[in-house]
């Protein structure tokens, strides 16, 4: 394959994801990965020796969705050039989630700006606690941390994998990272079956949740952050979500985590950072601004890795 069916294809599906964002209304393939994880988990989880299942589904999902994706994209660059472009281009638009979630982050700032209910509603889209409880700043720096997180998530890690696999490697990605969405959790029914998944997820995004902080920390030129992202990163509950997290709280000068609620149960996060102080409108704007840089950087990245390899 050429460099320019690797680049063009690049291009154009980051584009298509600033101008619009997840598109609304048309196939998509993380809710056909959805269905089909849906589908085995019903007929699987169950019985004994769920864990073996529940890493057998795994594995099968990610290994057919890769191969299915080797083969479809190969014979349509064979039938025609450009449309192996097309279609590459259309899926690394589907694989992207960075302008989705921006938006998402912006309305609940315009929201709690304009009452603390509306704030609530508008952040219980984006996150997975309870929401109605949340003070204003509870609601706020929620909107940030999943800010944060979803960079690594849904554009650098995408990417990442994109330059070591190319599209099949993205949607292998995807499914991995819907797996775990779906079926990772510490909990009765989950626990068994999704631990596989759960662990997959966290090898696959070791290397980019480092990367995207360490990327935010040169977009914001702030260097001397590395310090403090190494100090709180690894204190996250989560292996990977830290790191990002740490570096956004590091430029906005805040504090994240601490204690939530979720659904119930009251979970204690470690704090990311020892600032402790109001966020507002100015440090979204801030964040965003963040994420952008981020984003073109790790573009280039790709860009120049590529030219470097071919």
């Amino acid at each position: 394959m050429d460099i320019y069916a690797l680049i063009v294809p690049l291009l154009a599906g980051w584009i298509l994801d600033k101008l619009f964002g997840d598109p609304v209304g048309i196939p998509h393939p993380v809710v056909g990965f959805g269905k089909m994880i849906s589908f085995c988990e019903k007929r699987w989880n169950r019985g004994t020796y769920r864990m073996l299942k529940g890493g057998v589904v795994a594995v099968l999902l990610i290994l057919t969705i890769y191969a299915v994706s080797v083969v479809v994209l190969h014979h349509l660059f064979v039938l025609s050039y450009w449309l192996g472009i097309i279609a590459s281009t259309v899926l690394v638009f589907y694989c992207l989630a960075g302008t989705t979630l921006v938006r998402e982050v912006e309305q609940v700032f315009w929201a709690a700006d304009r009452s603390l209910e509306e704030g609530r509603r508008q952040v219980s889209r984006i996150v997975g606690r309870d929401t109605s409880e949340l003070t204003d700043q509870e609601v706020r720096t929620a909107a940030l941390e999943t800010l944060a997180e979803n960079l690594s998530d849904g554009v650098v890690a995408p990417l990442f994998w994109y330059l070591l696999l190319g599209v099949p490697g993205m949607l292998a990605y995807k499914m991995i990272n819907t797996l775990d969405s779906m079926i990772g959790y510490r909990n009765e029914r989950y626990a068994r079956f999704g631990c596989v998944a759960a662990r997959l997820d966290d090898a696959v995004n070791y290397i980019p949740a480092r990367l995207t902080a360490f990327l935010m920390i040169l977009s914001a030129g702030r260097p001397g952050l590395l310090k403090f992202v190494l100090k709180y990163g690894s204190q996250h509950a989560s292996p990977n979500s830290g790191y990002p997290e740490s570096a956004l709280a590091g430029i906005l000068g805040c504090r994240f985590g601490g204690p939530h609620n979720y659904f119930g149960e009251m979970v204690y996060k470690p704090f990311i950072g020892d600032r402790l102080r109001l966020v507002c409108t100015t440090d979204m704007l801030q964040g965003i601004e963040i994420n952008k840089r981020t984003e073109v950087l790790m573009l280039m990245i790709n860009i120049l890795c590529f030219y470097l390899v071919k």
